[in-house]
């Protein structure tokens, strides 16, 4: 008995060793199974994959572009928050006016993106400019066209007879832009990134003629044979004189005088009633006295004559006779250029 069962033993090993011999073989992962199976426990593998993203950092605390606070902010919001301030409107005063300008017509541009690299690295409350670039001459051109539309003449007093009176109308002053001052306050609000209002200065234009700087005013009555002496508006004098006769009228109109002459010569005009004549020298039978006005009119003038008897009629050539004295005392009150009306009444 024993001999017969040790041979079907050694059988079943050979069988068995086969068996695991060829699940080996077959399926690594199956002798795995079949070792948990053993053991009784069971093991599970996971694979994962992970992404990291890096977070923008903030501009430094404190840090400006060009005034405005970009601290703590985003690339993003500090470039908006810098353009929208820069993009705000020009305040200029002119006068009375108050007007906006866009930075765009002035052909003024800012490098945003440039200031805003720069403050990304910058130490903590820097304050950094914003580039701004300037076309100088469009800023001339629109200052021009601000000259142009706000600028005033001077207005001066002019004379005029009234009622056979002088009248002098009121005079104004008139206004000019500072254009040159104009122009760099502006470029430099633009370059600073300032929007407070600028006020543009005007130059007061003095009139050259007011109703203060008026001196004398001559009116000669031809009629009346009288001789009206003004300041500006206010009567100061009123004198006798002689006119011209009816073959030699004294002439109507305003004139000026043009000349003055002490101790005149006389000579004898180009006239029939002076044919023959000679000139005459400063003295005591000088038809025209020692004082000469000559006028504007040709050969008229004032004067005094050594023919007191004269006064009050119309009997001269043309002239304006006084007497010595009075010519005397006129002839330092008036100058060249005094208006002389001379009217019918």
């Amino acid at each position: 008995m024993k001999r017969r069962a040790l041979p079907a033993l050694l059988l079943a090993c050979c069988l068995l060793a086969g068996g695991l011999a060829a699940a080996v073989v077959a399926s690594p992962r199956a002798v795995g199974a079949l070792l948990d199976t053993t053991t009784g426990s069971t093991t599970t593998e996971t694979t994962t994959t992970t992404t990291t993203t890096t977070a923008e950092e903030p501009i430094p605390a404190g840090v400006t572009i060009g005034g405005v606070r970009v601290g703590g902010m985003t690339t993003g919001d500090a470039y908006s928050a810098v353009r929208a301030t820069f993009e705000r409107p020009l305040v200029l005063l002119v006068g009375r006016h108050r007007l906006s300008v866009s930075p765009e017509q002035l052909g003024a541009v800012a490098y945003a993106l440039k200031a805003i690299d720069r403050a990304r690295t910058a130490a903590p409350g820097t304050a950094i400019r914003l580039p701004v670039t300037v076309r100088r001459r469009k800023v001339q051109a629109y200052v021009a066209g601000l000259a142009h539309r706000f600028d005033r003449a001077a207005v001066d007093s002019e004379l005029s007879l009234r009622r056979l009176k002088p009248w002098i109308s009121q005079s104004r002053p008139g206004v000019s832009l500072r254009q040159r001052l104009a122009v760099r306050l502006i470029v430099g609000a633009l370059q600073a990134n300032r929007r407070t209002p600028l006020r543009l200065r005007q130059a007061t234009i003095a009139p050259r003629a007011t109703r203060k700087s008026f001196g004398p005013v001559i009116v000669i009555r031809r009629t009346a044979n009288q001789l009206y002496l003004y300041r500006g508006m206010r009567q100061w004098r009123v004198f006798a004189v002689a006119t011209g006769q009816h073959t030699y009228p004294t002439p109507l109109g305003r004139f000026q005088i043009v000349v003055k002459w002490r101790n005149p010569w006389w000579y004898p005009p180009n006239s029939p009633w002076a044919a023959g004549e000679k000139p005459i020298p400063p003295g005591p039978n000088n038809p025209l006295g020692t004082r000469w006005m000559g006028l504007s009119a040709p050969g008229v003038g004032i004067h005094g004559t050594p023919n007191d008897g004269s006064i009050g009629y119309s009997v001269s050539h043309g002239c304006i006779r006084m007497h010595i004295p009075d010519a005397e005392w006129l002839f330092v009150r008036v100058r060249i250029g005094t208006p002389v009306y001379i009217v019918a009444a």
